[in-house]
């Protein structure tokens, strides 16, 4: 009894898929596939699915999404800031003196 367990544990081998193709699933069903039919074409199953949705949406109220234009975009609003304050400054030295 207890070698047909551990032969049915070894048989089945759980398939890793990586972020980039649970994206692009994830995806196809945000533009209207709906869930059943990107678990058919590609094989995953719909109870999956669903959970990178669930997860997908927990991870993404907790951690930003990273990309060079998000991280170019907050230097460029720091720079902004910084000038914007300087002329505050200099706006109200100059307004004293008059």
């Amino acid at each position: 009894m207890k070698e047909t367990i551990v032969n049915a544990a070894k048989r089945k081998e759980r398939r890793k898929y990586d972020a980039e193709f649970k994206q692009q699933l994830l995806n196809l069903i945000a533009n209207g596939q709906s869930v059943g039919e990107v678990s058919q074409t590609f094989g995953v199953g719909e109870n999956l699915l669903h959970r990178w949705r669930r997860q997908g949406k927990a991870t993404a109220k907790t951690c930003p999404v990273y990309s060079p234009e998000l991280e170019e975009l907050k230097a460029k609003l720091k720079q902004v800031e910084m000038e914007r304050d300087i002329l505050k400054k200099a706006l109200s030295i100059f307004s004293r003196q008059t």
